[in-house]
């Protein structure tokens, strides 16, 4: 379903990872000597400020001594599905937590999020999910974790014939073009700024919440 622009601020944070190679092979794209590889599967990552979670008790306050719950996802792994129409990724992670009050046996239940993201900034999905961290009594210390899924069209992630065909393009020396990067043309470095996707997961959080991880 389409997001609004409450976590497209959030997306700009990460940066759009390649992988390289050493070594040309089908698929991949040789520039100057470098062999980057272009997947259709969206790298994975936590947006910056959203990977911890801080819940206080009373809720207003923002004092040390009021922290109730503090919680982290870690352990972000991805398994991609590289085949049809669509491009299935499923994400699991863990999430560790925290508490202050270990009085009594307790359940914690924290938002989350996946958001795709298109070209570095446009939200094209998203979804909220629900874990619940289960303390027992005496314990400070309680764990669980989550699985969540993304799906990218296949032709959105691929790069245009003409695109792909004037990378892999041989440049010889004493060509006039030899020594320029493709990249640097406006219209292919947007064509492959389009087709990159980033599957972005971390806590779903208030904007004082927010506030509160980047400013501490």
């Amino acid at each position: 379903m389409r997001a609004g622009n409450s976590i497209a601020s959030l997306a700009v944070l990460l940066v759009s990872a390649v992988t390289l190679g050493g070594c040309a092979k089908t698929g991949e794209i040789t520039l100057g000597g470098i062999t980057a590889v272009r997947s259709a599967c969206p790298s994975v990552a936590i947006p910056a400020q959203t990977g911890d979670i801080t819940l206080f008790n009373p809720a207003a306050s923002r004092e040390e001594t009021a922290i109730d719950v503090t919680a982290l996802m870690t352990n972000v792994r991805s398994v991609c599905t590289d085949v049809g129409d669509t491009v299935q990724t499923n994400v699991t992670f863990d999430i560790r937590a925290r508490r202050a009050d270990t009085s009594a046996a307790r359940d914690v239940t924290l938002p989350y999020f996946i958001t795709v993201v298109q070209g570095g900034t446009q939200v094209v999905a998203k979804r909220i999910g629900r874990a619940t961290v289960h303390f027992d009594s005496g314990r400070d210390r309680a764990s669980t974790s989550g699985q969540v899924s993304a799906t990218v069209d296949r032709a959105a992630a691929t790069l245009p014939p003409e695109i792909r065909k004037n990378l892999l393009r041989k440049r010889r020396a004493g060509e006039d073009d030899a020594a320029i990067d493709p990249l640097s043309r406006p219209d292919i470095k947007a064509a492959v700024q389009r087709a990159t996707f980033e599957a972005l997961v971390g806590f779903q959080l208030t904007d004082d919440q927010l506030k509160y991880n980047a400013t501490r």
